[in-house]
């Protein structure tokens, strides 16, 4: 049996205060740590990537299950304390935004909050990682899982091109060493084969969501900025492709469209940019 939150918290703060600027409020609920490692489904064969450890409570569970595991902290403090609690840890010590993942198929963390957004677009890139379980500001959660149609934003509409996500547990700021002053929630994200044009897809919800006031066929008349990366496109084809298509939805503002409607979109550009020869 492990030491338990409560306790590695205890000692972790014996020897520093926790910092604010890493957004260091530490889970202390082992109900919340036994629903983690179940919706993780964990077998000796994963490999799992853990963000922000802190105090460890999450690692001591994880380690349980005698899973491969890495932990990514950046508190050199908290790295200090992982490394005299949880000798054959393999632990990186830096940024997770910045440093070299190892070859995993999970990531299992309890994470800061402020780098969830960046974060989503490395474990997208990351294609080795197939199942990932979050611990997430609830507000946050809901715009990436798109619960509601309120909820619709660029975030979670292009997550849906790569990942099923889905709501699981409410995780109350009592939780939490110290309490925050915001609602969190377990949130559970598995990898799925991206459609034809996901690419294509992404950039034109980008630049439709970044005016979402707007008319489409408004926000889209331009190409967007990272048109060139996509194979066969540049700006004045995109222009050209745009003008010579149109479409139900093409005069309806983002929020009101499905993402089987960006998908199509997509393909009406594909299908006039190939027109074009």
């Amino acid at each position: 049996m492990g030491h338990g939150a409560r306790v590695l918290i205890e000692r972790l703060r014996m020897r520093q205060d926790n910092i604010k600027s890493l957004g260091q409020h530490f889970l202390n609920n082992e109900e919340v740590l036994d629903e983690t490692i179940s919706l993780a489904e964990i077998s000796p064969d994963d490999h799992i990537i853990e963000i922000g450890p802190g105090p460890g409570v999450l690692t001591e569970r994880l380690l349980e299950t005698n899973c491969s595991l890495t932990a990514i902290e950046l508190d050199d403090g908290a790295c200090e304390f992982l490394r005299d609690n949880f000798p054959g840890l393999n632990l990186i010590e830096g940024d997770a935004l910045k440093v070299k993942w190892p070859n995993a198929n999970k990531v299992v963390a309890n994470i800061p909050y402020q780098i969830s957004s960046p974060l989503i677009d490395i474990l997208t890139r990351n294609n080795s990682i197939k199942e990932v379980v979050l611990l997430l500001q609830e507000e946050f959660a809901e715009r990436l899982v798109v619960e509601w149609e309120s909820d619709r934003g660029s975030l979670g509409m292009c997550t849906m091109l790569d990942w099923e996500c889905t709501f699981e547990m409410r995780v109350g700021p009592h939780c939490f060493t110290p309490s925050p002053q915001v609602h969190s929630r377990l949130v559970t994200m598995s990898r799925i084969d991206s459609p034809e044009n996901s690419k294509l897809a992404k950039l034109l919800i980008r630049q439709a969501f970044s005016q979402r006031r707007k008319k489409i066929r408004n926000t889209l008349s331009k190409a967007p900025k990272r048109i060139a990366r996509i194979r066969g496109w540049h700006a004045k084809v995109y222009v050209e492709a745009m003008q010579s298509i149109d479409c139900e939805f093409i005069d309806e503002r983002p929020e009101d469209l499905e993402i089987e409607d960006w998908l199509e979109l997509a393909r009406l550009l594909e299908d006039a940019r190939a027109a074009m020869g």
